[in-house]
């Protein structure tokens, strides 16, 4: 008994050391002591999660390109790239109508924002401005063109995906019609390219618990408990319609593809976690793509889905933008029709898809819904300023667990997931290892060791000049086997050689 409190302390100290997911864990409650017992502390550290996020979102751009580009030479079918497209679109809209659609159920349920009576005209809409910084959501047509390029240094310089992915699947292409005997030094250039920005995020990633711990003082030291009192129902609405929305994506992925979401869950919780403690699912982007290829799914699904479900497949986003624009009218004491939500789900459909990337992009999408309803004061939205921050979590979790589900059924969907790979791996019977430490996916078993033997028989001539006949004797072309496992088999080879002399 005396040995079993230093045990459990070495055990302890070693998991700190050694955990990613224990370390990053140990910062989030750190973080949150902090910046509750100290407030101002939270400012003061708050640069340790912006700088962490600042040099992931750095390499996000010229990994996307490596890993499409290398997908689509890999693939060598141009098509089935565009039939990926295609299907992870077709995903995107059906799982976001249905993210609206039960945000909406729930928000006529419980009504969280019923018995408020707030007066639209004693809200600062000057606050929500600041916000927003008076910008705008981009019409359609803006939208659509703003994913084309017009500089291919400007398209990495702004970190636009859509735009790199534009610029990706160009290359691929080009590579994919002049074929390698053309061009044999491009791919390998990027492959090795891809090699690099893996190797550093893997440095990155080190700093993630400094991170965690700098956003999570800042959040708990500027917003505190007390908007859990005033805003506790909408809270509690927004996070169970999730948890019930990742259910149902969870059953719907099981009968899809057989994966668990569940084991999924576990195989990522390091990089889930690092999410959740950042409040940013872009920090993640590039360690996701390394465990989505290494669990079964192809290069060229994870290249393209992935990264374009960041803009288009934004399912937490979406479940917030239903309840909280039933809750801004039950809180100003306006009923919506069945027609008034219908047009809810249709604008949100649309404004929710140029949502990335903008700032106080839900105040936008929330006020743009309101200006479409016609019976909802602009105003109104003022009301989440205190709550949106909170809303992070949920929303982040909901769309990063969503855009990993949208990889395994695309992949299912068109034949690039490897089933048997994809439950090893989350079975915990293949281990993830990092793109920079080995070339590729290995397994946690240890190789097996073995020897072969091999025989070899060889004939040889022999072209004396003089006159006795000569006689010599030829060493055999031997190729010995291989062994079962790593170690190569030992081969012996004998040979004859018969020579006649001139």
């Amino acid at each position: 008994m005396p040995n079993a409190s230093p045990s459990l302390a070495r055990r302890s100290a070693r998991l700190l050391r050694t955990s990613l997911f224990v370390q990053v864990a140990f910062a989030l409650v750190v973080g949150a002591v902090v910046g509750a017992v100290w407030p101002q502390a939270g400012s003061v550290v708050q640069p340790l999660g912006d700088g962490f996020v600042r040099l992931i979102k750095a390499l996000i751009a010229p990994l996307v390109f490596c890993v499409v580009v290398t997908g689509i030479a890999k693939a060598g079918d141009l098509k089935a790239f565009g039939r990926i497209g295609l299907k992870a679109l077709i995903w995107f809209e059906v799982a976001t109508s249905v993210a609206l659609v039960v945000g909406l159920v729930a928000g006529n349920l419980v009504r969280p924002g019923s018995g408020m009576d707030v007066d639209p005209a004693t809200l600062d809409t000057a606050a929500v401005d600041a916000e927003t910084g008076g910008g705008e959501l981009p019409s359609t047509s803006e939208f659509l063109l703003h994913s084309l390029p017009d500089s291919a240094v400007g398209a990495f310089a702004e970190n636009n995906l859509l735009q790199v992915l534009v610029l990706a699947c160009l290359v691929g292409a080009a590579l994919l019609h002049l074929g390698h005997t053309k061009v044999p030094a491009i791919l390998p250039a990027v492959e090795q390219a891809q090699e690099v920005v893996f190797a550093v995020v893997g440095f990155i990633m080190r700093l993630a618990p400094l991170a965690v711990f700098g956003a999570t003082a800042h959040l708990v030291g500027e917003y505190g408990v007390g908007a859990l009192s005033t805003y506790g129902k909408l809270i509690g609405v927004c996070y169970a319609v999730a948890l019930l929305f990742l259910v149902l994506l969870g059953a719907a992925l099981k009968a899809f593809t057989g994966v668990s979401l569940w084991k999924f869950v576990r195989y990522t919780r390091e990089e889930l976690l690092l999410a959740l403690g950042t409040a940013s699912s872009e920090t993640v982007m590039p360690r996701m793509m390394q465990k989505l290829r290494q669990a079964g799914c192809r290069d060229d699904a994870v290249g393209l889905v992935l990264p374009t479900g960041y803009s288009f497949n934004l399912d937490g986003a979406s479940i917030y933008l239903s309840v909280a624009t039933l809750f801004i009218a039950q809180a100003v004491g306006v009923d919506l029709t069945l027609g008034q939500q219908v047009t809810v789900v249709l604008v949100l459909m649309l404004t929710s898809k140029g949502m990335a990337g903008v700032p106080g992009s839900a105040f936008l999408a929330l006020s743009a819904t309101a200006s479409a309803l016609g019976v909802i004061p602009a105003g109104a939205v003022a009301l989440l300023l205190g709550v949106d921050r909170i809303m992070d979590t949920m929303r982040v979790a909901t769309n990063l667990l969503g855009n990993c589900v949208a990889v395994f059924a695309v992949s299912k969907w068109e034949g690039a997931l490897d089933h048997d790979r994809a439950r090893k791996v989350l079975d915990g019977e293949i281990a993830f290892v990092e793109e920079d430490d080995a070339a590729g996916p290995v397994t946690a078993k240890a190789p097996a060791s073995g020897t072969g033997t091999g025989t070899g028989t060889g004939t040889g001539t022999d072209a004396d000049t003089g006159g006795a006949p000569g006689t010599d004797t030829a060493p055999a072309a031997a190729v010995a086997p291989t062994g079962t496992g790593t170690a190569p088999g030992a081969g012996t080879g004998t040979g004859t050689g018969t020579g006649t002399g001139g």
